[in-house]
């Protein structure tokens, strides 16, 4: 279910930046700590439903960690603890009753390097399918045609779909991985610098495949490439030092930053 942006979520936002936009989720007062160290400090935003938006900062300023917070991968991590609410429409991600693995369905992750199991190209898809309990071959071969053209990846693999996944070349590997989350009908797609490790032909098509599917989902795009930001996002949020500086539309805040610490980084002046 989405939502207007509320007055929690846009206590760190420009005034204009999201007024009447729907979210697809929104992180109100979210900290997290490592054992006794900080990562985030009452971080609050709406992520735009069926827009990209794109998370910069410098290294260590908490980006994967605000990533992790959002479909709950902290809770694997010993000493790890959250306070704060993260609400995927209705659901408030960390309450007693919220069923982890569901949550993960809604919320998708794509990791900066592929990670494709050593399985067929056919069975990575649909894994995620099965263990939703899917059975019915025609169902499941129709499901994992769907993910694959939604990843453009379908017309190179259609022919091989028995082959290894570890066979495919890196950017493949990458769509196949999205394939993989969006197979299960994802809300919003997590990607932590997914397209760090491309060449700069597959980065082109990675980012002509965000593109593609912004129109279906809400993505969350860290990334250390300012360019790419400018490029593909439509939103930009700055973290640093684990604080939200400054969130808004990307052609406002490259242009027109209203923080001094926004325009430093963005400018290459430090970071």
């Amino acid at each position: 279910m989405l939502t207007s942006l509320s007055d929690a979520a846009s206590a760190q936002t420009p005034s204009s930046a999201l007024t009447g936009v729907e979210i697809a989720l929104e992180t109100r007062a979210l900290s997290l700590w490592y054992g006794k160290r900080r990562a985030l400090e009452e971080v609050s935003f709406g992520l735009p439903a069926r827009r990209i938006t794109a998370l910069v900062g410098p290294s260590g300023s908490g980006k994967s960690s605000l990533l992790r917070c959002l479909n709950r991968l902290n809770d694997e991590i010993e000493d790890c603890r959250v306070e704060g609410k993260v609400l995927v429409g209705d659901t408030d991600a960390y309450a007693k009753d919220t069923v982890v693995h569901e949550l993960r369905r809604r919320v998708g992750m794509v990791f900066q390097r592929p990670n494709p199991f050593p399985l067929s190209i056919y069975e990575n898809v649909a894994y995620g399918l099965r263990l939703q309990g899917l059975r019915k071959r025609r169902e499941l071969d129709e499901c994992v045609e769907a993910a694959l053209k939604a990843a453009s990846l379908w017309d190179e693999v259609a022919t091989r779909l028995d082959d290894s996944a570890l066979e495919l070349a890196f950017g493949q590997q990458q769509r196949l991985v999205v394939a993989r989350a969006i197979a299960v009908e994802p809300e919003i797609l997590l990607m932590d610098e997914p397209a760090s490790a491309l060449d700069p032909a597959a980065t082109l098509r990675f980012e002509e495949l965000l593109h593609e599917l912004a129109q279906r989902y809400s993505v969350l795009l860290v990334t250390h490439n300012m360019q790419q930001a400018a490029r593909v996002a439509d939103y930009t949020a700055f973290l640093h030092q684990g604080r939200l500086v400054e969130f808004g539309d990307t052609d406002s805040l490259f242009t027109n930053p209203r923080e001094r610490q926004t325009e430093d980084y963005i400018t290459g002046r430090y970071g």
